[in-house]
């Protein structure tokens, strides 16, 4: 059957892997020109499935098998595209995880989507948020204020200012996004700067975060 990244191409999930990969049941030393032959002889059947008259490995092991032998970036695109065709989510493919525990690629995997889907508390968005927003100079803010008819996460009034942050950086609704663009759009309407952050950012990127308040506090406060 396709695998890895032949299956993810069938599936629709990746089209940038240019070798031809299938597995095959069989301990034989058999090969073929052109081809990366991978052999699993325990591969259990109701990991296998057909797609468009084709055997391949079902959606959940293709992203297994992909996260045991490519990087994050190419794992990530596979993961979104899925999920941007209504195949699978993330919080699905989580729970997926279970039955395929022992093999190579779910631990990469597993952080990855652990890393998207999580969320901080409120004490601990504001113990880790806040912190930073004092080391770039800016004052304190006010927290979970409504401003422009949204609550938002982080208010300085003072300096017209806003952070939002976002709990779920995958499958965000189109209904969601509508909104996120709605509360945009009132704040920039309100002559207010806002930035948004993932709880992901805060949490694991805080240098990202300093590198885009820095600037935005610098420009505030010189014309506050």
């Amino acid at each position: 059957m396709l695998s890895h990244g032949s299956a993810a191409a069938l599936w629709g999930i990746g089209g940038e892997w240019r070798e031809i990969e299938v597995t095959v049941r069989s301990a034989s030393p058999r090969r073929r020109d052109g081809v990366r032959v991978r052999r699993r002889p325990t591969l259990a059947d109701a990991h296998v499935t057909e797609r468009e008259g084709v055997p391949v490995t079902g959606l959940v092991q293709t992203l297994v098998d992909l996260a045991a032998v490519h990087k994050r970036p190419a794992v990530e695109r596979a993961v979104n595209e899925a999920d941007r065709l209504g195949l699978i989510d993330p919080p699905a493919l989580r729970r997926a995880l279970e039955v395929h525990r022992w093999e190579p690629g779910v631990r990469p995997l597993r952080t990855m989507l652990d890393r998207r889907t999580f969320r901080l508390t409120r004490d601990e968005l504001e113990r880790r948020f806040l912190p930073l927003a004092e080391q770039v100079g800016l004052p304190l803010p006010l927290t979970k204020q409504w401003v422009n008819g949204f609550e938002v996460d982080f208010h300085w009034p003072d300096l017209a200012f806003v952070v939002e942050t976002d709990g779920l950086r995958y499958h965000r609704t189109p209904a969601e996004q509508a909104r996120d663009r709605l509360r945009d759009q009132a704040h920039t309407a309100a002559g207010m700067t806002h930035l948004r952050f993932t709880h992901e950012q805060v949490y694991y990127e805080p240098e990202h975060v300093l590198s885009v308040l820095r600037p935005t506090a610098r420009r505030l406060l010189g014309g506050a």
